[in-house]
């Protein structure tokens, strides 16, 4: 009886599990993935450069009473002109400087003159010098704000045909070519000055 069972079992094909197709298969979900997945990618802070100065050409002069300097050490301590501050005085004080129109001899001459000035330290936080630097950014934008609101500076020069809720509604209305008249009167004048390095160099 043995021997008979087992020349069944040598007539018998092993039975094998295609796996041609899973190639295919693993191919497939590759491409798949790679189609549907996002991936996040920091795209860093936005900012307009200047056109790069000729290596003859020295930059131009800024008065003084022109330049607003905002520091963040390596503690993360903002100092205003020289002075400590907190991170929720800058917009206030960016828009008393930039609107200032020569009214206050410590101020800016006028919006097209000031300058704001960020420098920071090489260790300095950067989720503060981002805080910084936003601050910044909406004292301009509060200012814009209120120009697209009533359609003119503070010093009445109009500046728009129409008036609208809030400058992003102005921008969003604007065409490609179109110029942004409010950025015109009020440039956003922003110099973001090297870190120190300290004790490293």
């Amino acid at each position: 009886m043995p021997g008979l069972l087992d020349k069944r079992r040598e007539g018998r094909d092993d039975v094998e599990i295609p796996t041609a197709s899973m190639a295919d298969i693993a191919f497939l979900l590759l491409i798949f993935f790679l189609v549907t997945t996002t991936i996040n990618v920091d795209t860093g802070i936005g900012m307009t450069l200047p056109p790069k100065l000729d290596q003859e050409q020295q930059p131009p002069p800024v008065k003084e009473r022109n330049l607003f300097k905002i520091l963040v050490n390596s503690q993360g301590d903002v100092l205003i002109e020289g002075e400590l501050a907190s991170l929720n005085q800058i917009r206030d004080r960016v828009k008393e400087q930039v609107l200032n129109y020569g009214d206050n001899p410590d101020l800016s001459e006028s919006p097209d003159k000031s300058v704001v000035s960020i420098k920071t330290d090489a260790q300095t936080p950067y989720r503060i010098y981002v805080q910084a630097l936003d601050e910044v950014m909406m004292g301009y934008r509060d200012i814009y704000d209120s120009v697209a609101r009533s359609g003119q500076t503070q010093t009445g020069e109009r500046v728009l045909e129409q008036t609208y809720p809030s400058y992003q509604e102005y921008r969003t209305g604007l065409e490609p070519e179109e110029e942004d008249k409010i950025r015109e009167a009020i440039p956003r004048n922003i110099s973001i000055a090297e870190p120190d390095l300290g004790d490293e160099q």
